[in-house]
């Protein structure tokens, strides 16, 4: 019988898989709204030269190719659960003449690797959609080497991710969501501050520290943000799937019309904030 942990990660896989063209299509714009995260969790990863890297939840590469430009003598193993999204951090570095990355699908709760085998683990916003947070983390702990450093982002409270609430706050005055169970999947899942750095601790991990980092969302104009987030958000793509043709363009008026009001300097800019926890094994 299939468990309700393997219905999550067969549904997160199919979802990956679905939206891994619209990542690829915007993700010059990602790269430059995510560096800052990617560069925390990195600095307090304690690369070297010749560290050897898990990568876990990769999507389309990041942090993993910046790291591996920080290792050139040393090898960065990029993993993710959709084999579409680590097609396209394949063709990324590639694109950037990196030739010490290698990347494998995998389960983040079932790790192929042996035990002590990596001098950093890392996961940029992935622990807000494994099945189970805390036995990811223990798999991250047990393919670590003593010593090594396992470091991840998750995004903070709703509040301060104007970026995400501004789209689904709208579809959800206008469209008539079911509340997901609870513990389920979602952005804002592991957002509670201490939450993360207690399921390092849980998982056996030691001198766990919280950063707050922020990430702000900044797009040409309120129809580039609209555009973005239909393509790469599967909430917003299933919220406006439930809508008819008039409550679509409805939600579509509203959230173009919030978005102006952010506009500054030919831009439109959302707040955006995570946390970047990172632990000693």
């Amino acid at each position: 019988m299939t468990t309700r942990a393997e219905q999550i990660r067969d549904q997160q896989q199919e979802t990956w898989d679905k939206f891994s063209a619209g990542w690829e299509k915007w993700d010059e714009l990602v790269l430059g709204w995510l560096e800052k995260v990617g560069l925390a969790i990195l600095d307090g990863a304690h690369l070297r030269a010749d560290s050897y890297v898990l990568d876990i939840a990769s999507g389309t590469g990041e942090p993993a190719l910046t790291a591996a430009a920080r290792c050139p003598r040393g090898t960065i193993m990029m993993t993710d659960l959709a084999e579409k999204m680590l097609l396209v951090a394949k063709a990324n570095a590639a694109r950037r003449g990196l030739r010490n990355v290698e990347a494998r699908q995998c389960d983040a709760g079932a790790l192929p690797f042996a035990d002590n085998t990596f001098d950093a683990v890392t996961a940029r916003f992935g622990f807000m959609f494994f099945p189970d947070v805390l036995v990811a983390a223990r798999e991250f702990v047990r393919v670590a080497k003593p010593g090594a450093r396992v470091c991840a982002s998750v995004w903070s409270v709703p509040e301060k991710n104007a970026w995400a609430t501004t789209i689904m706050g709208t579809i959800n005055k206008n469209v008539d969501l079911p509340a997901p169970p609870p513990g389920s999947p979602g952005l804002f899942r592991c957002a509670a501050p201490g939450y993360m750095a207690g399921v390092f601790r849980d998982a056996g991990l030691k001198n766990v520290t919280e950063e707050e980092v922020g990430a702000p969302l900044q797009c040409a104009d309120p129809e580039q943000y609209f555009a973005f987030m239909s393509e790469i958000a599967a909430p917003v793509v299933a919220g406006m799937a439930k809508a008819d043709e008039a409550t679509r363009a409805k939600i579509k008026a509203a959230v173009l019309e919030l978005a102006a009001l952010r506009s500054s300097g030919g831009k439109v800019r959302f707040d955006g904030s995570a946390i970047v926890v990172c632990g000693e094994k």
